[in-house]
């Protein structure tokens, strides 16, 4: 199921925006037809125009499990060096001719750049963590950035306990300053 069409409502959440020649789903007489769209690339989802003035696109999808790829075989005119293609498995497929070879190859990387950043946006669960963590502890010899941004984030977090959580060490040993106000006067 595609999407509910709707306008983009932050420009500064388009990627990339421009004309280009999108080829209907259904072919006509004549065979493939192609129109000119006025297509946005956002963080999420990809959108396509009847023109720049347009408030309502002709139609979206999200663009996450999408791949972009250069495609001469999509025309067979001259412009053939300036298409390219958007396929996901079990999803339509869709084909674009851009105005210049060097502006499809353009599109193509934005989109393949914004798909790897999507995919990068993973957030391990607590089990994949842990086992980061023993891989992290068998390879002493290599020491490791993210254990150290982790643990300056732990060191954080407890600054936001109560008092009562917080285990003190005997006076002298403190490793924390102790602001005014934070915890009971104790002296």
């Amino acid at each position: 199921l595609e999407e509910i069409p709707r306008p983009v409502q932050d420009p500064g959440n388009i990627l990339k925006q421009g004309y280009l020649e999108k080829r209907s789903r259904e072919p006509s007489f004549f065979g493939s037809e192609w129109h000119k769209r006025w297509c946005v690339l956002t963080q999420r989802d990809f959108l396509y125009y009847a023109n720049e003035k347009s408030k309502q696109p002709k139609g979206s999808f999200p663009i996450e499990r999408y791949q972009a790829r250069l495609d001469s075989q999509l025309r067979k005119d001259s412009r053939k060096k300036c298409c390219f293609q958007l396929l996901c498995p079990g999803k339509r497929s869709y084909e674009f001719t851009a105005p210049s070879p060097a502006e499809a190859q353009d599109w193509v990387e934005q989109i393949r750049f914004l798909l790897r950043d999507l995919s990068s946006l993973t957030i391990p669960c607590e089990e994949d963590e842990e086992e980061e963590d023993e891989e992290e502890e068998e390879d002493e010899e290599e020491p490791s950035k993210d254990r150290d941004s982790s643990d300056s984030m732990n060191n954080s977090q407890n600054s936001t306990l109560n008092p009562e959580e917080l285990e003190l060490e005997p006076e002298g040993n403190d490793i924390y300053e102790v602001l005014p106000g934070e915890l009971p006067n104790s002296q």
